[in-house]
Protein backbone atom coordinates (compact mmCIF):
# COMPACT_ATOMS: atom_id res chain seq x y z
CA UNK A 1 0.00 0.00 0.00
CA UNK A 2 1.47 3.39 -0.71
CA UNK A 3 0.60 7.01 -1.50
CA UNK A 4 1.28 9.67 -3.74
CA UNK A 5 1.14 13.12 -3.13
CA UNK A 6 1.07 15.89 -6.03
CA UNK A 7 0.05 19.78 -5.88
CA UNK A 8 -2.80 20.26 -8.13
CA UNK A 9 -3.07 24.07 -10.76
CA UNK A 10 -5.69 24.98 -8.09
CA UNK A 11 -4.53 27.05 -4.42
CA UNK A 12 -4.81 24.44 -1.39
CA UNK A 13 -5.77 21.52 -3.37
CA UNK A 14 -3.79 18.31 -3.47
CA UNK A 15 -4.51 15.10 -5.66
CA UNK A 16 -3.51 11.83 -3.65
CA UNK A 17 -3.31 9.12 -5.66
CA UNK A 18 -3.80 5.29 -3.21
CA UNK A 19 -2.88 2.02 -3.97
CA UNK A 20 -4.15 -0.95 -2.03
CA UNK A 21 -2.57 -4.40 -2.83
CA UNK A 22 -4.64 -6.98 -4.49
CA UNK A 23 -4.89 -9.03 -1.48
CA UNK A 24 -6.12 -6.69 0.74
CA UNK A 25 -9.05 -6.06 -1.65
CA UNK A 26 -9.46 -9.29 -2.19
CA UNK A 27 -10.26 -9.95 1.30
CA UNK A 28 -12.65 -6.89 1.65
CA UNK A 29 -14.42 -8.56 -1.16
CA UNK A 30 -14.72 -11.92 0.77
CA UNK A 31 -15.85 -9.99 4.17
CA UNK A 32 -18.45 -8.17 1.80
CA UNK A 33 -19.43 -11.43 0.85
CA UNK A 34 -19.51 -12.72 4.14
CA UNK A 35 -21.93 -9.72 5.75
CA UNK A 36 -24.08 -10.17 2.52
CA UNK A 37 -24.25 -14.13 2.01
CA UNK A 38 -27.93 -14.62 3.47
CA UNK A 39 -29.40 -12.19 0.87
CA UNK A 40 -28.43 -14.40 -2.16
CA UNK A 41 -30.28 -16.72 -3.84
CA UNK A 42 -28.69 -19.53 -5.71
CA UNK A 43 -30.83 -22.68 -7.54
CA UNK A 44 -29.32 -25.32 -6.04
CA UNK A 45 -28.23 -23.89 -2.31
CA UNK A 46 -29.74 -22.82 0.73
CA UNK A 47 -30.41 -19.08 1.05
CA UNK A 48 -26.86 -17.52 2.36
CA UNK A 49 -25.53 -20.80 2.00
CA UNK A 50 -23.67 -20.79 -1.87
CA UNK A 51 -19.82 -20.42 -2.21
CA UNK A 52 -18.14 -17.00 -2.55
CA UNK A 53 -17.32 -18.28 -6.57
CA UNK A 54 -20.43 -19.40 -6.99
CA UNK A 55 -21.90 -15.99 -6.39
CA UNK A 56 -19.87 -14.43 -8.37
CA UNK A 57 -20.04 -17.21 -11.24
CA UNK A 58 -24.00 -16.19 -10.86
CA UNK A 59 -23.91 -12.70 -10.44
CA UNK A 60 -20.89 -11.05 -12.18
CA UNK A 61 -17.20 -10.33 -10.20
CA UNK A 62 -18.26 -6.50 -9.60
CA UNK A 63 -21.04 -7.87 -7.52
CA UNK A 64 -18.73 -7.00 -4.22
CA UNK A 65 -17.08 -4.53 -5.85
CA UNK A 66 -18.71 -1.03 -4.63
CA UNK A 67 -19.29 -2.54 -1.08
CA UNK A 68 -15.29 -3.33 -0.80
CA UNK A 69 -14.01 -0.22 -1.95
CA UNK A 70 -16.26 1.28 0.82
CA UNK A 71 -15.13 -1.57 3.38
CA UNK A 72 -11.46 -0.74 2.47
CA UNK A 73 -10.83 2.82 1.46
CA UNK A 74 -12.03 4.86 4.25
CA UNK A 75 -9.55 3.62 7.44
CA UNK A 76 -6.65 3.36 4.45
CA UNK A 77 -7.63 7.48 3.46
CA UNK A 78 -7.88 8.35 7.59
CA UNK A 79 -4.65 6.95 7.85
CA UNK A 80 -2.90 8.35 5.23
CA UNK A 81 -4.10 11.74 5.69
CA UNK A 82 -2.91 11.36 9.51
CA UNK A 83 0.46 10.01 8.78
CA UNK A 84 1.04 12.56 6.14
CA UNK A 85 0.00 15.72 8.41
CA UNK A 86 -2.06 16.98 5.41
CA UNK A 87 -4.73 18.69 6.71
CA UNK A 88 -8.21 18.43 4.63
CA UNK A 89 -10.93 20.83 4.98
CA UNK A 90 -13.13 19.30 2.12
CA UNK A 91 -14.85 16.11 1.34
CA UNK A 92 -12.15 13.53 -1.09
CA UNK A 93 -13.55 13.86 -4.47
CA UNK A 94 -12.49 10.10 -5.30
CA UNK A 95 -11.95 9.02 -9.09
CA UNK A 96 -10.95 5.05 -9.39
CA UNK A 97 -8.20 4.40 -11.59
CA UNK A 98 -7.81 0.86 -11.12
CA UNK A 99 -10.60 -1.62 -9.33
CA UNK A 100 -10.50 -5.41 -10.97
CA UNK A 101 -10.22 -8.58 -9.23
CA UNK A 102 -6.87 -9.67 -9.03
CA UNK A 103 -5.21 -6.64 -9.32
CA UNK A 104 -4.38 -3.03 -6.75
CA UNK A 105 -6.97 -1.08 -6.21
CA UNK A 106 -5.70 2.51 -7.24
CA UNK A 107 -8.03 5.67 -7.01
CA UNK A 108 -7.07 9.36 -6.45
CA UNK A 109 -8.75 11.60 -4.21
CA UNK A 110 -8.56 15.58 -4.68
CA UNK A 111 -8.24 17.25 -1.43
CA UNK A 112 -8.69 20.85 -0.31
CA UNK A 113 -6.35 21.59 2.72
CA UNK A 114 -5.99 24.64 5.23
CA UNK A 115 -4.02 27.32 3.80
CA UNK A 116 -0.89 28.66 4.76
CA UNK A 117 -1.45 31.84 6.69
CA UNK A 118 1.44 34.68 6.14
CA UNK A 119 0.51 37.17 8.99
CA UNK A 120 0.81 40.82 8.35
CA UNK A 121 0.92 42.99 11.53
CA UNK A 122 -0.34 42.10 14.69
CA UNK A 123 1.32 43.89 17.76
CA UNK A 124 0.71 47.27 18.33
CA UNK A 125 -2.27 47.70 15.54
CA UNK A 126 -4.37 50.83 16.03
CA UNK A 127 -8.07 50.87 16.39
CA UNK A 128 -10.65 53.57 18.01
CA UNK A 129 -11.42 53.92 21.35
CA UNK A 130 -15.00 52.51 21.78
CA UNK A 131 -16.79 54.20 24.70
CA UNK A 132 -20.54 53.85 25.28
CA UNK A 133 -21.58 56.10 28.49
CA UNK A 134 -24.96 56.48 30.49
CA UNK A 135 -26.99 59.25 30.12
CA UNK A 136 -29.98 60.64 32.08
CA UNK A 137 -32.51 60.25 29.53
CA UNK A 138 -31.10 56.33 29.35
CA UNK A 139 -32.27 55.99 33.20
CA UNK A 140 -35.54 57.78 32.10
CA UNK A 141 -36.17 55.68 29.32
CA UNK A 142 -35.75 52.48 31.15
CA UNK A 143 -38.03 53.99 33.79
CA UNK A 144 -40.96 54.83 31.43
CA UNK A 145 -41.01 51.11 29.82
CA UNK A 146 -41.38 49.64 33.40
CA UNK A 147 -44.15 52.08 33.81
CA UNK A 148 -45.24 50.63 30.60
CA UNK A 149 -45.19 46.84 31.67
CA UNK A 150 -46.99 48.11 35.01
CA UNK A 151 -49.65 50.30 33.80
CA UNK A 152 -53.56 49.01 33.72
CA UNK A 153 -56.18 49.96 31.20
CA UNK A 154 -58.89 52.25 31.66
CA UNK A 155 -62.32 52.47 29.52
CA UNK A 156 -63.12 55.62 28.10
CA UNK A 157 -66.93 56.27 27.25
CA UNK A 158 -67.21 60.01 26.81
CA UNK A 159 -65.63 60.72 23.35
CA UNK A 160 -64.54 59.02 20.14
CA UNK A 161 -61.43 56.70 19.14
CA UNK A 162 -58.07 58.43 18.69
CA UNK A 163 -54.63 57.64 18.13
CA UNK A 164 -52.68 54.88 20.54
CA UNK A 165 -56.48 54.20 21.89
CA UNK A 166 -57.25 50.84 22.43
CA UNK A 167 -60.01 49.74 20.23
CA UNK A 168 -61.94 46.59 21.43
CA UNK A 169 -64.29 45.70 18.28
CA UNK A 170 -65.93 43.24 16.04
CA UNK A 171 -64.51 42.92 12.26
CA UNK A 172 -65.81 40.51 9.44
CA UNK A 173 -63.72 41.03 5.99
CA UNK A 174 -65.01 40.81 2.28
CA UNK A 175 -63.24 40.25 -1.22
CA UNK A 176 -65.43 40.68 -4.18
CA UNK A 177 -68.68 40.74 -1.56
CA UNK A 178 -67.40 37.22 -0.01
CA UNK A 179 -65.70 36.39 3.24
CA UNK A 180 -62.04 35.15 3.55
CA UNK A 181 -60.45 33.21 5.50
CA UNK A 182 -58.62 34.55 8.66
CA UNK A 183 -61.14 37.92 8.39
CA UNK A 184 -63.38 37.78 10.99
CA UNK A 185 -62.78 37.90 14.63
CA UNK A 186 -65.06 39.50 18.04
CA UNK A 187 -63.79 41.69 20.86
CA UNK A 188 -60.66 42.05 19.17
CA UNK A 189 -58.30 44.30 20.94
CA UNK A 190 -56.27 46.44 18.51
CA UNK A 191 -53.94 49.77 19.22
CA UNK A 192 -54.39 52.32 16.91
CA UNK A 193 -51.18 52.97 15.23
CA UNK A 194 -49.63 49.36 16.24
CA UNK A 195 -49.73 48.82 12.31
CA UNK A 196 -50.93 45.61 12.87
CA UNK A 197 -53.55 45.65 10.65
CA UNK A 198 -53.83 46.17 6.56
CA UNK A 199 -52.89 49.91 5.90
CA UNK A 200 -55.25 52.28 6.41
CA UNK A 201 -57.36 50.45 8.60
CA UNK A 202 -56.62 51.72 11.84
CA UNK A 203 -56.52 54.96 10.49
CA UNK A 204 -60.64 54.66 9.52
CA UNK A 205 -60.97 53.27 13.11
CA UNK A 206 -59.88 57.14 14.31
CA UNK A 207 -62.95 58.76 15.10
CA UNK A 208 -65.20 55.89 15.71
CA UNK A 209 -67.67 56.23 19.24
CA UNK A 210 -69.12 53.53 21.29
CA UNK A 211 -71.62 51.35 19.35
CA UNK A 212 -70.86 52.83 16.06
CA UNK A 213 -70.98 50.62 13.16
CA UNK A 214 -68.85 51.44 9.90
CA UNK A 215 -67.75 50.06 6.63
CA UNK A 216 -64.25 50.01 5.57
CA UNK A 217 -62.28 50.42 2.36
CA UNK A 218 -58.96 48.73 2.07
CA UNK A 219 -56.46 47.32 -0.14
CA UNK A 220 -54.60 44.05 0.69
CA UNK A 221 -50.35 45.04 -0.23
CA UNK A 222 -49.22 43.74 -3.34
CA UNK A 223 -46.62 41.70 -1.39
CA UNK A 224 -48.93 40.19 1.34
CA UNK A 225 -48.23 36.87 2.26
CA UNK A 226 -51.54 35.02 1.09
CA UNK A 227 -51.25 35.30 -2.81
CA UNK A 228 -55.24 35.01 -2.67
CA UNK A 229 -55.72 37.93 -1.12
CA UNK A 230 -52.32 39.89 -2.06
CA UNK A 231 -53.12 43.23 -4.40
CA UNK A 232 -57.42 42.96 -3.69
CA UNK A 233 -59.42 45.78 -2.83
CA UNK A 234 -61.37 44.50 0.35
CA UNK A 235 -64.12 45.90 2.94
CA UNK A 236 -64.80 45.54 6.15
CA UNK A 237 -67.59 45.33 8.29
CA UNK A 238 -66.29 46.91 11.68
CA UNK A 239 -68.53 47.36 15.36
CA UNK A 240 -67.12 49.70 18.20
CA UNK A 241 -67.65 48.07 21.35
CA UNK A 242 -65.33 49.80 23.52
CA UNK A 243 -62.46 52.43 23.76
CA UNK A 244 -59.77 51.79 26.56
CA UNK A 245 -56.30 53.29 27.33
CA UNK A 246 -53.15 52.46 28.94
CA UNK A 247 -53.11 54.59 32.63
CA UNK A 248 -49.22 54.85 33.58
CA UNK A 249 -48.05 54.77 37.23
CA UNK A 250 -46.70 57.71 38.78
CA UNK A 251 -43.05 57.30 38.82
CA UNK A 252 -41.83 57.64 42.33
CA UNK A 253 -40.55 56.20 45.56
CA UNK A 254 -43.79 53.92 45.74
CA UNK A 255 -43.67 53.14 42.16
CA UNK A 256 -39.86 51.79 43.47
CA UNK A 257 -41.55 49.49 46.04
CA UNK A 258 -43.66 47.75 43.57
CA UNK A 259 -41.46 47.24 40.74
CA UNK A 260 -38.26 46.43 42.47
CA UNK A 261 -36.52 45.26 45.79
CA UNK A 262 -35.10 48.92 46.42
CA UNK A 263 -37.11 51.15 48.74
CA UNK A 264 -36.69 54.87 47.05
CA UNK A 265 -36.58 55.45 43.28
CA UNK A 266 -33.11 56.97 43.39
CA UNK A 267 -31.73 53.41 44.74
CA UNK A 268 -34.05 52.08 41.89
CA UNK A 269 -31.93 54.46 39.48
CA UNK A 270 -28.08 54.03 40.98
CA UNK A 271 -29.12 50.25 40.06
CA UNK A 272 -30.36 50.80 36.69
CA UNK A 273 -27.33 52.54 36.52
CA UNK A 274 -25.00 49.83 37.01
CA UNK A 275 -26.85 47.44 34.77
CA UNK A 276 -26.20 50.06 31.98
CA UNK A 277 -22.76 50.08 32.48
CA UNK A 278 -22.47 46.99 32.44
CA UNK A 279 -23.90 46.04 29.50
CA UNK A 280 -21.73 49.30 28.41
CA UNK A 281 -18.20 47.45 29.01
CA UNK A 282 -19.41 44.01 27.69
CA UNK A 283 -20.37 46.04 24.43
CA UNK A 284 -17.29 48.00 24.08
CA UNK A 285 -15.47 44.96 25.13
CA UNK A 286 -16.77 42.80 22.37
CA UNK A 287 -16.74 45.70 19.70
CA UNK A 288 -13.17 46.56 20.38
CA UNK A 289 -12.52 42.75 19.91
CA UNK A 290 -13.79 43.10 16.63
CA UNK A 291 -12.20 45.89 15.63
CA UNK A 292 -8.77 44.92 16.49
CA UNK A 293 -9.95 41.27 15.01
CA UNK A 294 -11.05 42.80 11.63
CA UNK A 295 -7.50 45.22 11.32
CA UNK A 296 -5.05 41.86 12.15
CA UNK A 297 -7.33 40.24 9.18
CA UNK A 298 -7.06 43.35 6.89
CA UNK A 299 -3.19 42.86 7.04
CA UNK A 300 -3.57 39.20 5.86
CA UNK A 301 -4.20 38.06 2.28
CA UNK A 302 -5.28 34.37 2.01
CA UNK A 303 -7.49 32.26 -0.49
CA UNK A 304 -10.36 31.05 1.59
CA UNK A 305 -10.68 26.82 0.41
CA UNK A 306 -14.49 26.37 -0.96
CA UNK A 307 -14.49 23.54 1.47
CA UNK A 308 -14.25 25.65 4.32
CA UNK A 309 -16.71 28.38 3.50
CA UNK A 310 -19.12 25.72 2.89
CA UNK A 311 -18.71 24.24 6.08
CA UNK A 312 -18.78 27.63 8.05
CA UNK A 313 -22.49 27.92 6.24
CA UNK A 314 -23.48 24.45 6.98
CA UNK A 315 -22.91 25.27 10.39
CA UNK A 316 -24.46 28.97 10.43
CA UNK A 317 -27.96 27.29 8.85
CA UNK A 318 -27.96 24.78 11.51
CA UNK A 319 -27.53 27.48 14.11
CA UNK A 320 -30.37 29.47 12.71
CA UNK A 321 -32.54 26.46 12.54
CA UNK A 322 -31.83 25.75 16.14
CA UNK A 323 -33.17 29.34 16.51
CA UNK A 324 -36.14 28.32 14.54
CA UNK A 325 -36.63 25.76 16.30
CA UNK A 326 -36.95 26.83 19.89
CA UNK A 327 -39.40 29.66 18.10
CA UNK A 328 -41.32 26.79 17.27
CA UNK A 329 -41.03 27.16 13.24
CA UNK A 330 -39.33 25.61 11.11
CA UNK A 331 -36.27 26.20 8.62
CA UNK A 332 -38.52 25.08 5.68
CA UNK A 333 -41.22 26.91 7.11
CA UNK A 334 -39.42 30.19 7.85
CA UNK A 335 -38.05 30.09 4.41
CA UNK A 336 -41.20 29.83 2.68
CA UNK A 337 -42.56 32.74 4.26
CA UNK A 338 -39.42 35.19 3.37
CA UNK A 339 -39.81 33.63 0.15
CA UNK A 340 -36.44 32.56 -0.24
CA UNK A 341 -34.62 28.73 -0.67
CA UNK A 342 -31.51 27.16 1.49
CA UNK A 343 -29.53 28.19 -1.94
CA UNK A 344 -30.16 31.89 -1.53
CA UNK A 345 -29.59 31.75 2.16
CA UNK A 346 -26.07 30.01 1.45
CA UNK A 347 -25.75 33.01 -1.17
CA UNK A 348 -26.45 35.16 1.67
CA UNK A 349 -23.86 34.09 4.14
CA UNK A 350 -20.81 33.31 2.01
CA UNK A 351 -19.00 36.48 2.76
CA UNK A 352 -20.10 36.07 6.17
CA UNK A 353 -18.68 33.28 6.46
CA UNK A 354 -15.28 33.68 4.17
CA UNK A 355 -14.92 36.53 6.72
CA UNK A 356 -15.64 34.00 9.86
CA UNK A 357 -13.25 31.52 8.26
CA UNK A 358 -10.23 33.92 7.38
CA UNK A 359 -10.60 35.08 10.95
CA UNK A 360 -9.95 32.05 12.97
CA UNK A 361 -7.37 30.76 10.94
CA UNK A 362 -5.94 33.99 11.38
CA UNK A 363 -6.32 33.86 15.27
CA UNK A 364 -5.20 30.58 14.77
CA UNK A 365 -1.65 31.00 13.28
CA UNK A 366 -1.25 33.95 15.76
CA UNK A 367 -1.68 31.62 18.59
CA UNK A 368 0.96 29.21 17.30
CA UNK A 369 3.19 31.86 16.68
CA UNK A 370 3.12 33.84 19.95
CA UNK A 371 2.74 30.17 21.52
CA UNK A 372 -0.61 31.03 22.97
CA UNK A 373 -2.70 28.34 25.44
CA UNK A 374 -5.58 27.81 27.48
CA UNK A 375 -4.75 27.99 31.02
CA UNK A 376 -5.91 24.86 33.23
CA UNK A 377 -7.78 27.08 35.91
CA UNK A 378 -9.56 28.53 32.74
CA UNK A 379 -10.67 25.34 31.45
CA UNK A 380 -11.60 23.97 34.76
CA UNK A 381 -13.85 27.15 35.37
CA UNK A 382 -15.15 26.80 32.41
CA UNK A 383 -16.07 23.17 33.07
CA UNK A 384 -17.66 24.02 36.37
CA UNK A 385 -19.95 26.57 34.61
CA UNK A 386 -21.17 23.49 32.15
CA UNK A 387 -21.39 21.13 34.95
CA UNK A 388 -23.77 23.71 36.94
CA UNK A 389 -25.71 24.36 33.83
CA UNK A 390 -26.35 20.72 33.11
CA UNK A 391 -26.71 19.26 36.50
CA UNK A 392 -23.06 17.77 36.02
CA UNK A 393 -20.07 17.27 37.90
CA UNK A 394 -16.66 18.59 36.16
CA UNK A 395 -15.32 14.96 36.55
CA UNK A 396 -17.63 13.65 34.37
CA UNK A 397 -17.96 16.57 31.78
CA UNK A 398 -13.77 15.55 31.19
CA UNK A 399 -14.88 12.22 29.93
CA UNK A 400 -16.21 14.12 27.05
CA UNK A 401 -12.97 14.47 25.28
CA UNK A 402 -14.99 16.14 22.31
CA UNK A 403 -16.28 18.84 24.38
CA UNK A 404 -12.63 19.30 26.72
CA UNK A 405 -11.00 19.90 22.81
CA UNK A 406 -13.50 22.44 22.13
CA UNK A 407 -13.46 24.16 25.92
CA UNK A 408 -9.98 24.44 25.38
CA UNK A 409 -9.83 25.45 21.62
CA UNK A 410 -12.18 28.28 22.46
CA UNK A 411 -10.08 29.63 25.70
CA UNK A 412 -7.19 29.60 23.43
CA UNK A 413 -9.00 32.03 20.48
CA UNK A 414 -10.21 34.16 23.69
CA UNK A 415 -6.69 34.49 24.87
CA UNK A 416 -5.34 35.37 21.28
CA UNK A 417 -7.68 38.04 21.04
CA UNK A 418 -6.93 39.43 24.44
CA UNK A 419 -2.99 39.21 23.32
CA UNK A 420 -4.19 41.90 20.00
CA UNK A 421 -6.58 43.98 21.71
CA UNK A 422 -3.76 44.07 24.88
CA UNK A 423 -0.66 45.01 22.57
CA UNK A 424 -2.87 47.53 20.73
CA UNK A 425 -2.39 50.78 20.42
CA UNK A 426 -6.04 52.47 21.30
CA UNK A 427 -6.63 56.34 19.32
Amino acid sequence: MGIKIEKTDNTNELKLEFIIEAEKFENAMKDVYKKNAKYFTIPGFRRGKAPYNIVEKQYGKEIFYEDAFNEVVPPVYDEEIKKNNIEAVSRPDINITQMEKGKDLIFTAVVQIKPEIELGKYKGIEIKKIEYNVSDKDIEDELNKMAEKNSRLVSVEDRAVKKDDIAVIDFEGFVDDKPFDGGKAENYELTIGSNTFIPGFEDQIIGMKIDEEKEISVKFPDEYFSKDLSGKDAKFKVKLHEIKVKELPKIDDEFAKDVSEFETLSELKNNIKEKFEKNNEQKQKSETEDEAIKAVCDNVNVEIPSGMVETEIDRMLEDMEGRLRYQGIGLDQYLQIIGKTKTDMRKEYEETAKESVKSRLVLEKIAETEKIEAEEKQIKDKLDEFAKAYNKTEEELRENKELVDFVEKNLKLENTIKFIVDNAKIK
